[in-house]
């Protein structure tokens, strides 16, 4: 596996921890289950009723999202 580059594979968020980008996750190729912020997978193996409370807060950002454009 090759060295994770910041910016690329993952940055510091505003409390100092990493966080994986959807390119890293995209390169792992599924989805962990720990229900990570950039999830390109749609959290499949993030056990319920976390996983719907995750969709449902990124379809609310998105939404919230699109509406400033």
């Amino acid at each position: 596996m090759q060295p994770l580059k910041e910016h690329i594979d993952f940055y510091y968020n505003e409390h100092g921890y990493m966080v994986f980008t959807a390119q890293y996750h995209l390169n792992r190729g599924n989805c962990c289950g720990n229900g990570c912020k950039h999830c390109p997978f749609d959290y499949e193996k993030v056990p319920e009723p976390k996983r719907s409370t995750l969709l449902a807060a990124r379809q609310k950002q998105q939404e919230e999202g699109s509406s400033r454009d």
